[in-house]
């Protein structure tokens, strides 16, 4: 007979700087940059991206990125632990949307006796992000950096917090709302729990700043499952007289057993 087959945790992570596309008055692909990936086995790996810019659109002075997966023992206990960070800096965006330092961090470990990961967002940050020369004052949620550890808490968080509640079902407040059962196996939030601007000819949305002339810049948007974390740092959708797509500071975090 058979011997039954080992429990082996498969190792998940991924990070990139920066990466997107112009559909005018150019079309022009840019490749991802500073990406680096983990294998199922864990290990280490990282990438760095200086002095980058296209033509006068965007520039960076650095991006980089670090994957990190391990195994950690305390007694019995066999904790498989994952790492993920992207940071840049000098960020510069059609001169409209800037930061000095964009940070992606990604905290997490599985013990095989659980049927979900623990997660932390503590590191992440917005460093002088600035809209059109204006400060943007970010305050990040707290309860979702570290005390929301795992899918579960947040799904119980959506019973009694109204305010993220109605941000997951209608992250985007398109006036459709998602449902929101015991079935859910995702859910798309922002680590923003609010956000201002005094620049003139911006609109908040959510988690989303609607700027006149320009398009739609996304904070902080993360994807919540049982066993994968993702973080979108600016995501930015653009309008007339540019238009294309852009994510800025994105991470994908932690991993699963089989079987």
């Amino acid at each position: 007979m058979a011997a039954p087959a080992k429990k082996v945790f498969h190792y998940h992570a991924s990070a990139y700087a920066y990466s997107g596309q112009f559909t005018r008055p150019v079309q022009h692909q840019i490749e991802v940059q500073a990406a680096t990936a983990l294998p199922t086995i864990g290990g280490h790996g990282n990438a760095r991206v200086d002095n980058f810019r296209f033509n006068h659109f965007v520039s960076f002075k650095a991006g980089y990125t670090h994957v990190s997966g391990s195994e950690h023992r305390e007694g019995d206990k066999i904790f498989h632990t994952t790492l993920v960070t992207s940071t840049i800096e000098g960020f510069n965006f059609l001169d409209v949307v800037t930061a000095d330092r964009l940070v992606a961090r990604l905290a997490s470990y599985y013990l095989f006796d659980e049927e979900h990961s623990h997660y932390s967002f503590v590191g992440t940050q917005f460093e002088n992000l600035r809209i059109g020369g204006y400060p943007v004052e970010v305050e990040l949620n707290e309860r979702l950096f570290a005390h929301l550890g795992t899918f579960d808490k947040v799904k119980k968080e959506l019973d009694t917090d109204k305010e993220f509640r109605k941000m997951a079902e209608d992250p985007f407040q398109t006036g459709q709302k998602q449902k929101l059962g015991d079935g859910t196996e995702e859910i798309l939030c922002s680590l923003v729990k609010d956000m201002k601007t005094s620049a003139p000819g911006v609109r908040r949305e959510g988690h989303t700043f609607s700027i006149h002339h320009f398009g739609r810049v996304y904070l902080a948007e993360t994807l919540i499952g049982r066993c994968k974390r993702t973080l979108t740092m600016l995501r930015l959708e653009l309008g007339s007289p540019v238009g294309g797509n852009h994510n800025a500071g994105g991470v994908v975090g932690n991993g699963q057993p089989w079987p």
